[in-house]
């Protein structure tokens, strides 16, 4: 099971993230947020990730060229798009040598059309709720048989506590967290973190060929 953990700002909460086994931890650069980290600060917080383990900037509906730049500047290896953001982009992202995820509404993805699914199915993609970040999960009956084909990511409304249970349900290649291990709003806590990664993973399912245990 592939967990990312993202929104972090402090290398107390990155070292728990990596210590306890996440795949990926991410970085908000999003404007608005309360975990909106400046590219200097990401640099450091990912300077001690192993290469196995992705750092992910996350952007929302941000100029193309401004993304390009500051996933440079953090020196992240991966850069997810939050927003209305194009294919096109997500080709701009890869020959700039990035690896990509791009995320939709649940809401929003089962709205496209076959051709649009299908376009995007070749993409990393993950699923969230309707407001990014607000702790609010999305109704398990939008993705009834409709999930995504491809390599996809559960977010939005996730903790340690219900993460097993929808893991169990939906079968998504992996579980992204960033409201769900906070103590307070914008700030992670490390005994979450380490909880929901474990829960996480007790609810791995069998014969998910789509997801990578590491990232290389």
């Amino acid at each position: 099971m592939y967990v990312k953990i993202c929104g972090l700002q402090t290398a107390e909460t990155v070292a728990a993230a990596v210590v306890s086994g996440a795949n990926a931890v991410g970085f908000v650069f999003a404007p608005g947020s309360p975990r909106t980290v400046s590219a200097e600060q990401a640099a450091r917080l990912g300077r001690n990730v192993p290469r196995s383990i992705e750092t992910v900037g996350v952007f929302r509906n941000q100029p193309i060229d401004e993304v390009v730049k500051t996933a440079h500047a953090a020196r992240v290896s991966t850069v997810q798009l939050h927003g209305d953001e194009s294919v096109l982009d997500m080709a701009r992202l890869h020959q700039e040598g990035f690896r990509t995820l791009r995320a939709f509404s649940a809401a929003a993805f089962t709205t496209l059309d076959a051709e649009e699914k299908q376009s995007w199915e070749s993409e990393r993609i993950l699923l969230d709720a309707v407001e990014p970040g607000a702790g609010v999960a999305f109704a398990e009956r939008l993705l009834s048989g409709r999930s995504p084909r491809g390599f996809w990511l559960l977010a939005g409304g996730l903790h340690p506590g219900n993460v097993a249970g929808l893991v169990a349900t939906l079968q998504p290649s992996g579980v992204d967290v960033s409201s769900g291990v906070e103590a307070d709003r914008g700030v992670k806590d490390v005994g979450l973190i380490r909880k929901f990664i474990e829960a996480a993973r007790s609810a791995e399912p069998d014969g998910n060929e789509s997801r990578p245990a590491t990232f290389q």
